[in-house]
């Protein structure tokens, strides 16, 4: 159509329609429309025989006769080129009798416009095209037709006419005479015949409808079933018809039922999961909030322990224990609360209309009492414990998800106690919650801004008296709440992944100011740092090149730093560790094995880490005055030394603890009795004073050297 111009053929006698009808043509976006004109019917009739044109237009009123009259003569003749009839004023009758007569289209020629006979010259040719290819494959049609896996149904004239192979087992039929001649409705489930009748109307009138829509059919013996059925206008032997193509969907609706039923399930334990926990609660907060009175309560529950039966005993055992947990907690609760799985080992307990919020307490100590006896798994006898966190609606919600909060605050809350416990919401864990958030928000713009501060403690000989180094220590200058002890902050820093840029913050910095002392203080060149190093930083892959960048920045001599290490992270990887420490000793970098006796404790494994120096804990110092505690320092520090290790007490703060490290051959002492401590202006009073920590009076009594 678009690569010629569309040849039309206007019958009509009068001119003033002929010079209208080209204008209307010229003004067609696009053009492409060639426009011939005969004034009478029989030249009309004449040239159509010819079948020269695309389409004709024909005019209702011809003389003694009339289009309805040339029509059916031209489709008589056996010219199947689309007509288009035009009239002066519309006739309800006359279009029905044109359609009827095989017309493309009614138009009245007052209401046309250039876009309107356009669209109908376009439609019109399609459609006649559409229906030539109908017609030319229809031998081959009928051979498809048989072989779809689908039903296909003709309907004309108010009855099935026709119905293949699939759709007579559709319908439950043996043969097709049961069903041929019967009205289609007849099948159709009376819910739907109302819509379906509607959509046979619609498709009759050419209205074609192909988009499946899903219903239910009813077949020979009673059975329903559930079906998808698209409906299109359709030839049969000539006729109008309508064609329908129906399936059984009866296996998806299942399989979508099981979908949606899997999207609100959790799949391991079969309980619910947080989406459909989170409509109940909806429901639940909806009705707390009309004016008779609702109470209800959330129990957010937490496996205690959870990861030590996944690391021990495999996850699929771990699978098993949530299943059994979720079986057995069922059991304590009534039909009308809801009992979900959050994910992993979380689990939340929806209680409806409890009549006093010491209800939901008596549930958790029930619950509890359900987790006493062990689960086997698999042979073995496994003890869980839960935390759990309880919500009351009392407290006033609005939001399903504010509840759900809460409850997860107090059960980390009850985690925090102790374990297997529970702890009822209550608004200061929401104000602790709510100001971590904070200090969180607060510690990632301290990173940004620097506001971070290096304050300095002396490590003393214990023979000498003298300063041998110091350990910096990190302060956070915040902007409205002052100086910030490391205590209030490093774990959530640690949590938060913040610990590596401050981490590398601090030993850059510490290295600067020690290499300025040093420059500055000649006689002091031989002062060592010590710095905290994170099991964060340690599990950097470029960790070793990160700290040689640092001394080459800083132009700090390696061998003089001493980079601290938790036990804890020693013990984390201890081959890959082992490998790393190594490479930094072979910096020239000294290690310490810091806090020693507060993780694992295990004096067995200090040979294998290249190590120069172990820090006992400050636990351990502060209780020398007991016996058993003094032989256990006593142990470390003989075995450090014969491991070729020095020894550093921490928290030394007393003269008694400084007088019995010296009896017991310690290196080195840190602590509050020979300073706290102090900022880099102090450092550099100390450095000067060269204060002589005597074995009489610590920092207080000590002597200045010159």
């Amino acid at each position: 159509m678009n690569e010629r111009h569309i040849k039309v053929l206007l019958i009509d006698d009068d001119e003033d329609d002929y010079v209208m009808t080209r204008d209307l043509l010229s003004e067609i976006k696009g053009g492409g429309y060639h426009l011939d004109w005969v004034a009478d019917y029989a030249t009309g009739l004449a040239t159509i025989s010819h079948c020269a044109h695309d389409v004709y237009l024909l005019d209702y009123r011809l003389g003694e006769h009339n289009g309805l009259d040339l029509l059916h003569e031209a489709v008589a003749s056996g010219c199947r080129a689309p007509m288009i009839l035009m009239t002066g004023q519309g006739d309800h009758e006359v279009d029905v009798e044109a359609m009827k007569a095989g017309a493309a289209d009614y138009l009245i020629k007052g209401q046309v416009e250039s876009s309107l006979l356009g669209r109908s010259l376009r439609y019109a040719i399609e459609r006649t095209q559409a229906l030539a290819a109908l017609r030319e494959s229809e031998e081959r049609f009928q051979r498809l037709v048989e072989i779809s896996p689908d039903a296909i149904i003709v309907h004309a004239d108010g009855k099935i006419v026709f119905i293949n192979s699939a759709g007579v087992k559709l319908l439950g039929a043996a043969n097709p005479s049961q069903i041929l001649e019967r009205p289609v409705i007849d099948f159709v489930h009376s819910d739907y015949r109302a819509t379906v009748d509607k959509r046979i109307a619609r498709v009759n009138a050419d209205a074609a409808e192909p988009a499946f829509v899903e219903e239910k059919f009813v077949r020979l013996d009673g059975t329903i079933i559930d079906v998808e059925v698209a409906a299109v206008p359709f030839l049969y032997n000539d006729q109008p018809a309508v064609q329908m193509v129906a399936r059984d969907i009866g296996e998806r609706k299942r399989v979508e039922e099981k979908l949606l039923h899997d999207a609100f399930h959790d799949q391991l334990t079969g309980l619910p999961n947080r989406a459909l926990f989170h409509e109940h609660l909806k429901l639940a907060v909806e009705r707390s909030k009309r004016p008779k009175k609702f109470l209800f309560a959330v129990l957010f529950l937490d496996l205690d322990r959870f990861k030590n039966i996944n690391d021990s005993l495999g996850h699929m055992a771990g699978d098993t224990l949530l299943v059994a947990f979720a079986r057995r907690l069922q059991t304590s609760l009534r039909d009308m609360d809801a009992f979900a799985r959050m994910g992993g080992d979380e689990f939340a307990i929806l209680l409806n209309g409890i009549e006093d919020p010491s209800d939901a307490i008596r549930v958790a100590e029930r619950l509890h009492e359900e987790l006493v006896l062990p689960f086997d798994l698999d042979g073995n006898d496994v003890f869980t414990s839960a935390s759990i966190g309880i919500a009351l609606s009392s407290t006033g919600y609005d939001k399903p998800q504010d509840v759900l909060r809460d409850a997860d605050t107090a059960m980390y809350h009850a985690k925090m106690l102790g374990k297997a416990r529970h702890e009822v919401f209550d608004h200061l864990m929401h104000a602790r919650a709510v100001a971590l958030l904070q200090m969180e928000t607060d510690l990632r713009r301290a990173v940004e801004r620097e506001e971070f501060r290096l304050h300095y403690q002396p490590i003393v000989s214990l023979q000498s008296g003298e300063i041998e180094g110091f350990e910096a220590l990190v302060r956070w200058q915040h902007p409205e709440r002052g100086l910030i002890y490391p205590t209030q902050f490093i774990a959530l820093a640690e949590e938060t992944g913040l610990i590596i840029p401050i981490g590398w913050w601090v030993l850059h910095e510490a290295c600067r100011q020690m290499r300025q002392w040093q420059l500055r203080y000649s006689a002091r060149r031989t002062l060592k740092l010590s710095v905290n190093l994170s099991s964060k930083q340690l599990s950097q892959t470029d960790v070793v090149e990160r700290i040689k960048q640092i001394m080459e920045l800083t132009d700090f001599d390696p061998h003089q730093l001493n980079l601290e290490i938790t036990e804890s992270a020693l013990i984390e990887n201890t081959d890959s560790v082992t490998v790393l420490l190594t490479q930094l000793r072979a910096l020239g970098v000294h290690l310490s094995m810091d806090d020693f006796g507060t993780g694992y404790s295990s004096l067995s494994y200090l040979h294998r880490f290249p190590l120069n120096t172990l820090k006992i804990d400050r636990s351990f110092i502060s209780q020398m005055s007991a016996s058993d505690k003094t032989a256990i320092v006593h142990t470390i520090i003989v075995l450090a030394q014969n491991l070729g290790m020095n020894v550093i007490a921490e928290g030394v703060e007393t003269s008694e603890q400084m007088e019995r490290l010296q009896a017991l051959n310690c290196d080195y002492g840190q602590g509050y009795l020979f300073s706290p401590a102090v900022d880099a202006a102090a450092v550099e009073e100390l450095i000067q004073a060269r204060r002589h920590y005597c074995d009489t009076g610590g920092a207080l009594v000590g002597e200045a050297r010159g």
